[in-house]
């Protein structure tokens, strides 16, 4: 979860809902939603520590004839998730870099057509990395994180050392302030609205179970790891925001920004110049290489699992795994090519970039809380004896967790501010029940006859309580007769 790009590139949604207080309480509440979302899933990973994560969950919690149904579901919302996260992270980066040239010309606008011109150029950046670049995709990752907290640092010192007394908000302003009037929302529910920044950049931590064939003791490790990546990011974003709030120049000038992404025009206002913006909105660039990279690699293995199992339109091309490269190109190459077509939305919204957010965090939102919500419903069985207990207040954090992800469903189908309009309106519900349609056409034309679920093997399915669970409870039966 690189948070600072996330938060760098959704500012202008608390900025129009809330502003201050949505920033940082926004940032602050969802921070905690999230850690009893990871928590529940964490709780589960001890059991089942599986890389196939939440889609393996799905069935594993199910009863045997409810299994393949709840994976697939579960295995789509994550395919589009990780689709949409993709073309979100890449495209805002089409912006960002945008954005850059008006630092020098304040009357720059760049057009739709350049827009997606310049997201395709990154995608395919991403698409060569992933392709061509597979054993340099480890050292990527550990760069990333190392380039963040540098970014982070850097970008903290200098915007407090570089901002004039007259440029300074004071605490009151920063940790109190709240104007959500132009958003065109109720006071109240445009807060909650805003809440789509925080949600859309802490959406990562359900990636985190594909550890669990690369480390020791899975059990015990990959459950911590999942719920120390929300607390990390947590800490990391309050320590990115807090500063930037006490330098905010002013909201309606942010808001103004042509390209939708005011965050390089903070930068300049607070340094005093062009070159200085630049150098601390390339440190963000730089972030967005390695989380666009590392985003297509996640959404290229779920399409590549989700092939292997006969779970989509074409599966036999998608699953195909290059034997020279060692990388499932196909698999990638659909990854890219499905974002790269919904990035033309862009030429009928100015406002497809929050399209994009509120689709990408509604999916894996969702497909977190669908085991979470099986596990619930079949009364907690499966997780009584789990290293990562959450004891007696299980229910209650899933109670929650799952009330939350229904209220996010809704909220983050939404505009960011009133009126709508066919430029201004949030496609979030369209393209999700795009994907909605396509699978259901494919669970009655093919998958409802021949997908069965994600592979377990002999011994793994006696002791999970999804397809083998009328097995478990049959022995004792067995053993008394």
């Amino acid at each position: 979860m690189a948070a600072p790009f996330g938060l760098s590139t959704t500012i202008t949604i608390t900025l129009t809902d809330g502003q201050a207080v949505s920033v940082i309480w926004g940032w602050v509440l969802v921070t905690l939603i999230s850690t009893g979302i990871a928590a529940s899933l964490a709780e589960i990973c001890a059991v089942y520590p599986t890389a196939g994560g939440v889609y393996y969950w799905s069935a594993m919690l199910s009863t045997r004839e409810w299994a393949p149904i709840m994976s697939f579901i579960d295995g789509w919302l994550t395919l589009v998730g990780n689709w949409t996260v993709t073309l979100s992270i890449n495209f805002s980066g089409a912006q960002l870099i945008l954005s850059a040239i008006s630092l020098w010309r304040e009357n720059f606008v760049a057009s739709a057509w350049l827009t997606v011109v310049v997201f395709w150029g990154v995608m395919g950046f991403s698409v060569l990395m992933n392709v061509f670049g597979k054993k340099y995709l480890d050292l990527v990752n550990k760069v990333c994180i190392f380039w963040t907290a540098a970014s982070v640092i850097a970008i903290m010192v200098t915007l407090l050392v570089m901002a004039g007394d007259e440029g300074r908000r004071d605490a009151k302003w920063v940790f109190g302030h709240y104007d959500a009037s132009k958003s065109g929302w109720p006071s109240g529910w445009a807060f909650f609205v805003g809440l789509l920044q925080a949600s859309y950049t802490l959406t990562g931590y359900g990636m985190v179970a594909s550890m669990c064939e690369e480390v020791q003791n899975p059990h015990r490790e990959v459950p911590k790891a999942i719920v120390l990546s929300v607390v990390a990011a947590g800490l990391t974003g309050v320590a990115y925001l807090v500063p930037i709030l006490f330098v905010l120049p002013s909201v309606q000038r942010l808001l103004d920004e042509p390209s939708g992404q005011p965050v390089g025009l903070i930068f300049k206002l607070v340094t005093g110049s062009p070159g200085g913006g630049f150098g601390l909105l390339f440190l963000l660039l730089g972030v967005l290489l390695f989380a666009g990279t590392g985003a297509l690699t996640a959404a290229s293995r779920c399409t590549y699992a989700f092939a292997r199992d006969g779970a989509i339109p074409g599966f036999r091309i998608w699953r195909r795994v290059n034997p020279k490269l060692d990388v499932p190109v196909y698999a990638i190459l659909l990854s890219a090519a499905v974002d790269c077509l919904l990035g033309l939305i862009y030429f009928g919204s100015d406002a497809a970039f929050n399209s994009f957010t509120g689709v990408a965090t509604i999916c894996l939102s969702t497909s977190y809380g669908l085991p979470i919500l099986i596990s619930m419903i079949r009364g907690r069985q499966a997780v009584k004896h789990s290293g990562f207990s959450l004891g007696r207040f299980g229910y209650a954090i899933n109670a929650i967790t799952v009330c939350w992800i229904v209220l996010a469903v809704v909220l983050f189908c939404m505009p960011v501010s009133l009126p709508v309009n066919a430029g201004t309106m949030n496609y979030a519900s369209v393209v999700f029940a795009g994907f909605a349609a396509i699978s259901v056409v494919w669970y009655f034309a093919y998958a409802r006859k021949h997908f069965t679920g994600p592979p377990v093997g002999e011994e793994e399915s006696r002791v999970m309580t999804g397809q083998a669970v009328d097995n478990v409870e049959a022995e004792p039966e067995k053993q008394k007769s």
